[in-house]
């Protein structure tokens, strides 16, 4: 069965896009919401979730935007993406996640990214 890409977009109000980077490309940021640890090294992140380690490679960086990761035990082309945009309007700061997930899972999946950014939400006072 393959996977379904989605996309998420959350609006992190009036979060500079410099701290929200910190969150979602440093190991100490990423471990304040996403895992409950993550080491790098080099391009490969370990992400620890109640002590069991799953592994990502970063696919590609541009450094302030995006960052873009795929599980080292996936086969398939999924990845999973994290982008910061800043409304030039508005001056919200926008963070949008893409992740693949099989059909029926993926309204979990969804629900997962909601509370974990909302995690994040709250870390950052937004």
């Amino acid at each position: 069965m393959s996977k379904n890409k989605y996309t998420l977009e959350f609006n992190m109000k009036g979060t500079p896009a410099s701290l929200l980077w910190m969150y979602i490309a440093t190991p100490n940021g990423l471990n304040q919401w996403f895992a409950d640890e993550v080491e790098q090294k080099g391009k490969q992140f370990i992400f620890f979730w109640d002590n069991y380690p799953t592994e990502a490679l970063q696919m590609s960086l541009r450094s302030g935007e995006r960052i873009k990761f795929r599980w080292i035990d996936d086969d398939d082309k999924s990845y999973f993406e994290f982008k910061i945009t800043v409304s030039e309007m508005t001056g919200s700061t926008l963070l949008t996640v893409t992740d693949f997930a099989e059909p029926d899972e993926e309204e979990g999946s969804k629900a997962l990214w909601i509370k974990q950014v909302k995690t994040l939400k709250r870390k950052l006072g937004c």
